[in-house]
């Protein structure tokens, strides 16, 4: 009897042992104390992905692990260490935030840290020398994205653009694409000013003063939500130019800055955010965007009510097909249980999607494909055509221009 007992205490061990290695974990780097609304976001738009498979990937089961990065390069370093030391990180999920990747992107590819990024825009992050490229993008690219930005701002009859860019990494991927695109589209160099995380009432106050009293016409904005509020309160108090027209990288949708902006002031600054081209408030949707918000919903029922209020809804867009992706990545393979081997593999298959996956934002065709330096976006799955300018409406839904 205590033998046979013995044996069923065995194998129920064995068992629980095999089901606990069966796991693999996913690491999402976010912001989610300062922009919380764009780390929800994204981590819900993926666990809805996974969630259509049941959370379980050739009998593994899948679970997204949290990390608040705080918007703290040295804390996503941190977090990229635990990952590296979890033998069942299959991959990590980026956040809103460019600078921890432009910082560590070396750091990133030597060891191999397979990381998809679904919000960070800067234009270094995809574009590593060397022969294995381990970070993909579906999300706003800044290589792209200030030409689109600046012929928006041509559209509109901007006559003398000045920008107005946060001092960092991300910033200054910034500073080169629109300088470049300003000569493009106005024969001229754009005047730039530069502001730092953080900046408090009267440094922000004289910094916009002599912005204002410029011939500036247009103000291009690439920044957070919690700078943008502040600068843009005290844009519109010292404003006197009826024809002056504010555009912004879409930085200020990963927070709160709908509720601390009210909708007079969005209005009166001739407000417009770029964003990719479709989201849950877009005419004629897709079918699927229903099915896709019910399940959402289902699962978050506490942080989502109806679509068109959700929050930092490109985010949740782009981590769902991002989602989708990987689906379909890993349905191509046969995952070994060596971690490395399996993450290597996962990262080839990227680059070799050619069935057609139904996403959010579109059907993606060869999203991904062999990355060298002479093919600089081949790690980019979306390019210049998804991104489009939106406004805020009176019930501060994001609304795509010309929709």
């Amino acid at each position: 009897m205590k033998k046979m007992l013995f044996v069923c205490l065995l194998l129920f061990t064995q068992s629980v042992l095999c089901e606990e290695q069966k796991l693999l974990t996913i690491y999402h780097d976010s912001d989610y104390s300062n922009h919380r609304a764009s780390a929800d976001a994204m981590r819900m738009g993926l666990a809805t992905a996974l969630a259509e498979v049941d959370n379980t990937i050739q009998g593994y089961t899948i679970k997204i692990i949290a990390n608040d990065h705080r918007g703290n390069s040295f804390r996503s370093k941190l977090a990229m260490q635990q990952y590296l030391n979890d033998d069942k990180a299959l991959f990590m999920l980026g956040g809103l935030h460019s600078p921890p990747y432009i910082k560590f992107r070396d750091y990133i590819n030597d060891n191999q840290i397979l990381l998809l990024v679904p919000w960070a825009a800067g234009g270094p992050i995809t574009r590593h020398q060397a022969a294995e490229n381990w970070v993909f993008r579906l999300s706003i690219d800044d290589t792209k994205a200030g030409d689109t930005i600046m012929e928006y701002a041509a559209n509109q009859s901007c006559k003398q653009p000045h920008l107005l860019l946060e001092d960092t990494p991300w910033g200054k991927s910034n500073f080169k694409t629109m300088s470049k695109a300003s000569v493009t589209r106005f024969q001229a160099e754009a005047e730039v000013t530069w502001y730092d995380w953080n900046i408090n009432q009267n440094a922000a106050t004289a910094l916009i003063r002599p912005i204002l009293a410029s011939d500036a016409d247009c103000l291009i904005f690439v920044g957070n939500a919690i700078e943008g509020s502040k600068l843009f309160k005290i844009i519109d108090a010292l404003n006197n130019k009826d024809d002056l027209k504010l555009l912004s990288h879409w930085g200020i949708t990963g927070g709160n800055f709908e509720a601390a902006v009210p909708h007079a002031i969005r209005q009166r600054l001739n407000l417009n955010v770029l964003q990719t081209c479709i989201n849950f408030n877009s005419k004629n949707l897709p079918k699927r965007y229903d099915a896709v918000f019910s399940l959402a919903k289902s699962l978050f029922p506490e942080q989502l009510s109806e679509p068109g209020k959700m929050q930092s809804q490109a985010g949740f867009i782009h981590a769902y097909d991002l989602g989708k992706l990987v689906i379909t990545a890993l349905d191509s393979i046969t995952l070994s249980g060596d971690i490395r081997e399996d993450r290597n593999q996962l990262r080839l298959a990227l680059e070799n999607i050619n069935s057609p996956v139904e996403g959010l934002l579109k059907t993606y065709t060869k999203p991904f494909t062999q990355w060298s330096s002479e093919n600089s976006d081949a790690h980019e799955a979306l390019d210049k055509d998804d991104f489009c300018l939106a406004s805020y409406d009176t019930d501060d839904r994001l609304i795509i221009n010309n929709d």
